[in-house]
């Protein structure tokens, strides 16, 4: 007979898997987020703002990551108290942005769908 999973073992659990679905999107918010330049620490506070929140050991791996891959270009600026790196959307990271928004408005419509029962494909396949 099974055990009922503890309290904290499913707290552990959410927050295990929450944190795996956040990372799916990390790239998507990113990019969505860069069509002006921005430096890392204001485009934290950006996502933050809008309700996702981003640690810098997460952003800045993930900004680098994207500038190598060509979906980023960044410069440095050296006005102001300090020098800072501006990272802004290349073209490549533009078009692949495109696709990226086309193909999360396909998944969100496929498990709003699964969430509350109702069939994509026109069939309600009840004894799967």
């Amino acid at each position: 007979m099974r055990s009922m999973m503890k309290e904290k073992e499913l707290h552990e659990l959410h927050a295990k898997l929450t944190q795996e679905l956040r990372r799916g999107i990390l790239v998507l918010a990113t990019l969505s987020q860069l069509k002006e330049a921005k430096y890392g620490y204001a485009l934290i506070n950006n996502l933050s703002e809008r309700g996702l929140d981003i640690e810098q050991g997460t952003l800045y791996p993930l900004l680098r990551r994207l500038e190598s891959q060509g979906l980023l270009q960044s410069e440095w600026n050296v006005e102001g108290s300090r020098p800072r790196r501006y990272y802004e959307i290349s073209p490549a990271g533009s078009s692949l942005l495109e696709l990226l928004i086309a193909e999360w408005g396909d998944l969100t419509t496929v498990m709003d769908g699964l969430l509350d029962g109702t069939s994509m494909r026109g069939e309600n396949n009840e004894s799967d």
